[in-house]
């Protein structure tokens, strides 16, 4: 009886080794954690996983799905109310960045790639990627060599008075304008953002540096947990960077389109009014550009009609501001029928009672009447 039991765990023994070797060598094997996983899973804590940046990316559209594209450079200026929450706060509070902190921590990380500002020209591939040592000598940001490392994975360190968050005064972003075929609306979307550096010329005044670019749907997992909020009024932050830029609550004038002999609008328009008219008329084009498309049935080319017949109406009758005052034929309509309403219930109102006593009688008489019923016999 012993040596059964012997024989049984030896052949216990040797098939738990055996499942531990094939737990070993195959690859979706249960195993134990080293100390260097643990430490590997610790540095990538706050990392963002390929799932998460899946889910931020924007699939881009097929060139079939397209009736109408256009690439529309923008220029915020952080001076204006709008886009002041892109520049506070300067310092960083409660660990609470603003965008250049968030931008630079990232590239300086190497999490997110930049590229080349190439003046219109921008191509976001490899080869045109920043070399991050390169572009901090070239601002001349101070900085210094991290611990571990190496050539091929540099590693730096910059303190918090070197970053020259107060510089960055502008930000220049891509814009598409695309209309979509499928759904038949025009859908806009930030492509790539740029920050730019404003430093003192050496021949006076201020000059611009464009720094570099940053691809928008590489950037969106880490603005998405940013939240700032929009005004003095409410000091609770409810929306995000990512919904701040998606949502387009930004204020920036058009300072390029993209054409073939890649001009700037200065280049085009010299003279200040006629910029902005161009810069108008850029805009009102690509917000109207659906509505041209659109084909209107018979109720709504009638109701068209009713509405323009009602301002004209107006017009006459003398109304300066008939839009104000007349919104649309149905609500016209409704007016109307209101009114008559009323004037009908006000007549019925005024209308005097006849009594049942007679046709002669009236409200003295009847009264009258009443009293002399309630006397006593």
């Amino acid at each position: 009886m012993k040596i059964y039991r012997k024989i049984l765990l030896f052949t216990a023994a040797a098939a738990f080794a055996v499942a531990g070797v094939a737990q070993v060598e195959n690859a979706g094997g249960v195993r134990k954690r080293s100390g260097r996983d643990k430490k590997n899973t610790e540095n990538k804590a706050g990392a963002v996983t390929d799932r998460m940046q899946g889910f931020f990316t924007t699939r881009e559209p097929h060139d079939a799905d397209l009736a109408y594209m256009r690439e529309i450079y923008r220029q915020l200026d952080l001076s204006k109310p709008e886009n002041t929450p892109l520049y506070y706060p300067e310092d960083i509070i409660d660990g609470q960045k603003n965008l250049f902190r968030l931008i630079l921590d990232l590239v300086v990380d190497g999490s997110v790639p930049a590229y080349e500002y190439l003046d219109g020209r921008e191509i976001f591939s490899d080869q045109y990627k920043v070399n991050v040592a390169d572009m901090l000598d070239r601002f001349g940001i101070y900085y210094t060599t991290g611990r571990g490392s190496t050539e091929r994975n540099p590693k730096f360190v910059i303190e918090e008075a070197d970053v020259p968050t107060g510089q960055v005064l502008n930000y220049y972003i891509i814009e598409k304008w695309e209309f979509d075929r499928r759904s038949n609306r025009m859908k806009t979307r930030v492509e790539a953002i740029c920050p730019v550096l404003n430093r003192a010329s050496d021949f006076g005044g201020e000059s611009k540096y464009p720094m570099f670019w940053v691809r928008y749907d590489q950037l969106r997992p880490h603005l998405a947990s940013q939240y700032v909020f929009l005004s003095d009024d409410n000091n609770l932050p409810q929306y995000s960077i990512d919904d701040y830029f998606n949502l387009g609550m930004y204020d920036g004038e058009i300072y390029k389109t993209r054409n073939l002999r890649n001009l700037s609008m200065m280049q085009m328009y010299p003279d200040p009014d006629d910029l902005s008219r161009a810069q108008d008329s850029i805009d009102n084009r690509l917000r109207s550009y659906g509505k041209d498309m659109w084909v209107p049935t018979r109720e709504e080319y009638l109701a068209q009609k009713e509405r323009e017949e009602a301002i004209a109406a107006a017009l006459a009758a003398g109304d300066t501001i008939p839009d104000r005052t007349v919104v649309d034929a149905k609500s016209v309509t409704e007016t109307k029928k209101a009114r008559s309403r009323k004037s009908t219930r006000k007549r019925a109102a005024r209308k005097p009672k006849v009594s049942s006593g007679g046709s002669g009688s009236n409200a003295p008489n009847s009264s009258a009447a009443k009293s002399v019923r309630r006397r006593k016999k």
